[in-house]
């Protein structure tokens, strides 16, 4: 019988804290996608992964709960799209896996990129109220990226769970980090192709 680790653990990059202090509390969705999307092409810039990045916000105050990036190829683990960072980040610092509890604030999930598959599939369960989106589906898959079988009307089957759904905010910028990261190189990482 094979031995399993018994801990499975991720670490954010060291810049991201520093990043987040730098954040203040605005109601602008444009300036909080905006610093979501700076977080995306700092991630390319110092090597710490793709080119996604995702926060969870108080939706009311607009204050900063969690902010993720992607780190699928320098952690190791599939599972580590900005969107499931940012999510884990904001459970496990507010306590609980409900983001949408009665006794919890509501938030908001802004994702420089739209949700792929896997991230489409957890923002149910996690409890966010609203999700804001940058780029597109097929801004991704434009550089290579695979997102997996999503419901064509994702829209739609969140909306009818209650989640309501702003896209493409900023969507020009959000591209045009996908774009830079494609044109340098970036290793576009799909398990394999179908």
């Amino acid at each position: 019988m094979s031995k399993q680790p018994v801990t499975i653990e991720f670490s954010l990059p060291e810049w991201v804290n520093g990043y987040c202090m730098s954040y203040r509390a605005t109601s602008n969705l444009s300036e909080r996608m905006q610093f979501v999307i700076k977080a995306a092409q700092k991630n390319i810039n110092l090597k710490t992964g793709g080119p996604f990045a995702a926060a969870i916000f108080e939706e009311k105050t607009g204050e900063l709960v969690s902010l993720g990036v992607n780190l699928v190829t320098t952690q190791g683990m599939s599972i580590l799209h900005a969107e499931m960072v940012a999510i884990a980040v904001a459970q496990k610092k507010l306590g609980t896996y409900d983001l949408g509890a009665e006794n919890v604030a509501s938030h908001e999930l802004v994702s420089s990129t739209e949700p792929c598959a896997m991230c489409f599939g957890a923002v149910p369960w996690s409890g966010i109220r609203t999700v804001v989106t940058g780029a597109m589906d097929e801004d991704a898959r434009n550089i290579g990226f695979d997102e997996g079988p999503k419901p064509d009307d994702w829209i739609f089957e969140l909306a009818s769970r209650g989640i309501k759904v702003i896209d493409k905010v900023e969507r020009e910028s959000a591209v045009e980090v996908l774009t830079e990261y494609k044109c340098n190189d970036g290793f576009i990482y799909n398990s394999r192709e179908s």
